[in-house]
């Protein structure tokens, strides 16, 4: 079910959800967190639907706050047009679709609070550009989590640094929730004989992923050995981390993702494999990220100590990724 109010209040919005609850059932039993979306006029759904899709492991309360310029729809006055969304409409959870103008865009914590689940967690959540400090900024404030993803902003390396430099304890970015399929290959490859030490690092991916350094920050901190990463110019399909090489006095380990959902897994006097080895789709990244409402410290430590130790990167052209991935 879809309701619409137009030029409306968040207390007539907080009302209408009353009304929908006494006439529908309880819907708001069971939410556990309450998700705030900050997001341009006019590029929601990409973000609702993920956070539908989320929802069905999260129950929760989705509040998307819409704000900019919508084309004609542009409004100087101030104006707040909402939306409520329940049901097959909201997946599992309960959506409010907030679209402000004019001065009533420029108080966004004024706008949710309102409409926060009591008692409940609230997630903020940026899903393109990103405020310049998350943790000061209006939704910032008010939230225990805080997710930005790097990849969507207009420099996604520089952001990280970026990042790196503002950090607090709740703030995490999609950058290094898409690593958490590597991270995990990875450390059973090295769980399983032989036991020896690693001397050498590589890393190289597509010049537009921020998770490639991350990655790269990742391995040296954890096994103490200097990582070296290449960023190549990025080629059609070949977007994100392509391969991960790590040396050792048996032979090399090397995991190359030769399509968008398989790697090749390539060890020392054993068979080569083929692994399943998916780019995460934003739901994906989203559903994990709400399963832990405390710090992530080891991002806290990645973003912090292990991206300012790890080296610049050498840039190489698209015409030379393929000798790269070998």
């Amino acid at each position: 079910m879809i309701v619409d109010l137009p030029d409306t209040t968040t207390s007539n919005i907080s009302k209408t959800l009353v009304k929908i609850r006494e006439e529908g059932g309880a819907v708001a039993l069971g939410r556990v967190l309450t998700l705030v979306i900050s997001t341009k006029l006019g590029h929601e759904e990409e973000a609702i639907e993920a956070a539908n899709d989320a929802s069905r492991e999260h129950p929760m309360r989705v509040i998307v706050i819409s704000t900019g310029t919508d084309g004609p729809k542009t409004r100087d006055d101030p104006r707040l047009d909402a939306q409520i969304r329940v049901g097959g409409d909201a997946g599992a959870s309960e959506v409010i679709v907030l679209k402000a103008y004019g001065d009533t865009a420029s108080d966004e914590e004024g706008l949710v609070t309102g409409l926060l689940l009591p008692d409940a967690p609230v997630v903020a959540w940026w899903p393109a550009d990103a405020p310049k400090i998350v943790s000061q900024s209006p939704l910032g404030r008010i939230a225990q989590r805080r997710i930005t993803d790097a990849a969507a902003q207009s420099d996604p390396r520089g952001f990280l640094h970026h990042l790196s430099d503002t950090y607090e304890p709740g703030d995490t970015d999609f950058a290094w929730t898409r690593l958490t399929l590597w991270r995990a290959q990875l450390a059973a490859v090295l769980d399983q004989p032989p036991y020896e030490s690693i001397t050498g690092i590589e890393v190289h991916g597509s010049s537009d992923s921020p998770s490639t350094s991350l990655l790269a920050a990742w391995l040296q901190m954890q096994l103490d050995v200097p990582a070296k990463h290449e960023l190549v110019t990025p080629a059609h399909g070949s977007s994100g981390i392509q391969g991960v090489k790590l040396r050792r006095a048996s032979g090399a380990i090397e995991l190359e993702r030769t399509s968008g959902s398989i790697a090749t897994l390539t060890q020392p006097n054993q068979p080569t494999h083929d692994i399943s080895l998916p780019r995460r789709s934003l739901r994906d990244c989203l559903a994990e990220e709400l399963r832990r409402l405390d710090p992530d410290d080891l991002f806290g430590e990645v973003i912090q100590r292990g991206l300012s130790q790890l080296d610049e990167p050498s840039k190489i052209h698209s015409s030379k990724s393929k000798a790269a991935s070998k």
